[in-house]
């Protein structure tokens, strides 16, 4: 039916390709004693059953002992039974070799589909996974195709396309076909058509992978990125910090002469980064978030997780920003709603009503922290303008 080749096919597949033999043999039973109760009935109840150790395939039906036969496919007398050996009783399965010359075509073919089939899914799975090694990557690619708004970019070491979605671009960039892109792999995704590789410039990802790229301290872990907030193509706050006390964290990420942070922001399309050093003292967190404007207080309600910043009157528009672009970085990189008022406003409030004091735990920002002091040293650097 099946000659010595295939077994030894069989071999070659789990020595070259990594297919488990034991399972593919399972596969193809399967499908080969469906093919055979396509040919000679679904009623039968039949198995067919390969032994590679003999390069032989043989087909099996059963019967179940009965006193009356009522189904002649998949029952047998107790009488018929003990012609065949006295031992069988009543409830007993018989297994029987069924002899069939025509199923020998049939089989070959089966089993060719199952071996073309199986080599497919191989490939597929094979791809995914070399794949996923990539997921949360930094890749640099070529682009490839431009259709429409979506942009197709090659991924080095697979013949797989990746696709940037409108959505996962930086506003503002164009780019032609051949042009050389760092992108992040966002996600691996399986679909019928095949693995599909989504990368992105606009995710945060994207940003914390350009750090690891060009600040050696947070490659090696001496400086750690908290948070990232991020609109893209327009402003990021990044939230540092360092357990060594030895070593500024800002500085190692400016760099000299503000070298690193403006490498990573001319490869965001010029977007600009506010450094901010992580505390865990929520209050001095929500101010320094609001970095470069300067706070004169926070107050914080932790049932609502909210807060209120009061700030000089001339730093208000600085404090929210365009379009209330500043504080609703600082509201996504603290995790806290952030209600800002001037000075002015506060004193009309305070005539009008007073806010009860235990709602609110109530601090000072020292205008001249030592940390705020290290990062306006570097304001006159582009990037911060």
């Amino acid at each position: 039916m099946v000659n010595k080749d295939f077994f030894q096919a069989l071999d070659e597949l789990e020595s070259e390709k990594k297919i488990n033999k034991e399972q593919f043999i399972e596969t193809l039973e399967i499908a080969l004693t469906s093919a055979y109760k396509k040919m000679y009935g679904q009623a039968k109840s039949a198995k067919v059953k390969l032994f590679p150790e003999k390069n032989t395939i043989k087909i099996y039906s059963y019967k179940t002992v009965v006193d009356e036969v009522e189904d002649p496919d998949k029952q047998v007398s107790l009488e018929e039974a003990r012609e065949r050996n006295k031992s069988y009783n009543v409830g007993d399965t018989i297994a029987s070799e069924e002899t069939t010359k025509n199923f020998g075509r049939i089989a070959a073919q089966t089993a060719q589909q199952v071996v073309m089939q199986k080599l497919k899914e191989l490939e597929r799975q094979i791809a995914i996974d070399e794949l996923a090694e990539k997921e949360d990557e930094l890749l640099t690619t070529a682009i490839k195709r431009v259709d429409n708004s979506t942009i197709f970019v090659s991924i080095p070491g697979s013949h797989t396309e990746g696709v940037m979605l409108q959505s996962d671009q930086i506003p503002g960039e164009k780019f032609k076909v051949g042009d050389r892109v760092k992108v992040y792999v966002k996600r691996i995704k399986d679909s019928f058509k095949g693995p599909q590789i989504q990368v992105s410039r606009s995710n945060i990802g994207f940003v914390r992978k350009l750090f690891e790229l060009e600040i050696p301290e947070i490659q090696n872990g001496e400086v750690m990125i908290k948070n990232i907030a991020r609109e893209p193509g327009i402003r990021a706050k990044v939230a540092i910090y360092t357990e060594n006390p030895n070593l500024d964290a800002l500085g190692a990420c400016v760099g000299n002469r503000g070298v690193r942070i403006n490498t990573i922001s001319g490869e965001l399309n010029g977007e600009k980064i506010d450094l901010i050093i992580y505390t865990e003292d929520i209050l001095e967190f929500i101010a320094r978030s609001l970095s470069p404007a300067k706070i004169l207080s926070v107050e914080t309600n932790e049932s609502l997780k909210a807060s209120r910043v009061v700030v000089p009157d001339d730093q208000l528009s600085l404090a929210i920003g365009k379009n209330g672009q500043n504080v609703r970085l600082a509201s996504r990189l603290t995790g806290w709603k952030i209600d800002i008022k001037s000075e002015s406003d506060i004193l009309k409030l305070s005539k009008e009503a007073e806010v009860p004091e235990a709602e609110y735990e109530l601090t000072e920002i020292k205008e001249e922290s030592e940390e705020l002091e290290t990062f306006e040293d570097f304001t006159d650097l582009d990037i911060f303008k």
